[in-house]
This record gives C-alpha cells, structure tokens and sequence, in this order.
C-alpha cells in the first residue's frame, strides 16, 4: 500500500498540471471504489478551479473555489494516469481540465477510494478526524512522542503506525527511522529513552525526505503520476533485506512479523 512519500509523490505530481486550472468534465465509470463514491461527484466538481493539491497522512487532498475538497486514497493498487494514451479497463474515473488534461484514476483491487467533503469541515471528516501530526510539520517534536511513549508496554514499532499519535508513517519508513535511530522495533514505548527519541525524529524526517525525493519506493503497482517509478527501495537500509548485510556492522539484517507485518532490524544496532 502506498505509504506518505508515494502519496505525497502523486500530490505534487497532480498540482503542477491540476493547480489553476479548472475541471471541464468528471466521469465516474463506476459508482464505487473501496466505498460508494457521492453522486453527485461530477456535478460538484464539474466547473470548478482547483485551488490546491495537497496531502493530509495517507490521503490525497484536493482543494476547489467551491468550498469542497476531494480526498483521494490509494489503496493497495491505485494510480493516477496522467494523459493516458487509451483508456483501460480499470481507470473507474477520468478528470479533464479546462486544458485538455485527462487524469485517470486507475484501481485494479477497487482497494482506493474518492470522497467530496465540505473544506471547512474536512478535520471533521471520518477518514481525517483523530489523525495525529504530520512527521514532516511542526507538530512531530520530541515531546509528542516521549507523551506519546510514556508507560506505554506496546511495542515502539506498533505506536508508530498508530495513525492517532502520528500521521501516515507506514510499515516501511517506519523500519528503516528504527534503524536509523538504533531502536529495536520490540522494545515496549515506555522503555525508549528520551535521548533515543531525540535521535527518532529527525530520523523519521530524514527517511520520509529521501524517500520523497527518490519519487516513493516501487514493490508492485505504484507509479508516479507520469508513470515513472519510485526508486526509493534501491536505497533501503534494512526493509526487504534479510539476510543481507547491515550498512551500519555488516550483520545479517533479521525478520520478524509483528501484527501480521515484517519488521526488519539489525539485531547488533538496535537495542
């Protein structure tokens, strides 16, 4: 599933050809995705000038002048074709700009999902409400994660990808900060250490900004906008790795399944 560099990826892709300009016509193909999309997709959005793209966790966000934002999620397949050459089975919706532009919403799972909400109320929204700070803002500080930490016996690896303490970080990205910052993804949140935290995050910016600059990492049906691929996985420390050396010892890198997902770690470089 594309994590946040991949979406962030897609949302800068879609601003430079969506940001001013104005949606022509909005064809829904089909009336669902993962969910039902709203009914009257094509009508709000039909006209209207799209005033921003951007990303809140894991989700696309997509401004307009009438007071409505599009969020967008990929799920496990989806894609966003930008003047696809033909139209394909599984591009469930089309958006064409006042400029001639189509973008093709492509999701062969059906995994993905479209949503309209009023921009006032998008925190508000059921798939936003609750989301903790983004890693890349202001609102990822020490503090928050030794709050966030504190007495907690679950595992550290866990309570990252818990969407509610911070926002979008997914199973990749969340490997290779622990690796970074030398925490072992078992060690219990109560027992990090403050001074491990404050190696953490800047850890995490570091990999997420990597990763962003390298287009997001490619393992099955992601691509960018332009359908380049992401390459972010050729610069993997320790995710995708085992057995392989680690970059910091050379040790074998080791896996373990925490909560139906692989961790990879170096067992001599995180403690």
């Amino acid at each position: 599933m594309p994590e946040l560099p991949e979406v962030e990826t897609v949302a800068r892709g879609l601003a430079r050809v969506w940001e001013g300009r104005r949606f022509a016509r909005v064809e829904a193909r089909r009336p669902d995705l993962r969910r039902p999309l709203p009914q009257d997709l094509g009508q709000r959005l039909t006209g209207a000038r799209i005033e921003r793209v951007g990303r809140r966790a894991k989700y696309g966000l997509v401004d307009t002048d009438r007071g409505d934002t599009l969020i967008f999620h990929l799920g496990m397949s989806g894609r966003m074709r930008l003047d696809p050459t033909e139209i394909e089975t599984h591009d469930h919706i089309l958006f064409t700009t006042d400029e001639g532009r189509v973008v093709a919403f492509n999701d062969a799972r059906r995994f993905g999902s479209l949503d309209l909400t009023e921009t006032a109320a998008l925190d508000a929204h059921p798939l936003l409400a609750g989301i903790g700070p983004e890693p890349l803002g202001p609102g990822l500080t020490e503090a928050h994660l030794a709050e966030a930490f504190a007495d907690r016996i679950a595992p550290v690896k866990a309570l990252l990808l818990d969407q509610r303490l911070v926002a979008g970080l997914g199973n990749i990205y969340v490997c290779e900060a622990l690796h970074i910052s030398g925490i072992h993804p078992e060690r219990p949140g109560g027992k990090v250490k403050r001074a491990e935290i404050a190696k953490l995050v800047p850890a995490i910016r570091e990999v997420l900004t990597q990763a962003i600059e390298a287009g997001g990492s490619t393992l099955r049906d992601y691509a960018q906008v332009d359908g380049e691929l992401g390459y972010f996985q050729k610069q993997w420390r320790v995710y995708g790795r085992e057995d392989e050396g680690c970059p910091a010892c050379a040790k074998p890198v080791q896996r373990i399944v925490q909560s139906g997902r692989s961790s990879f770690f170096c067992k001599r470089c995180q403690k």
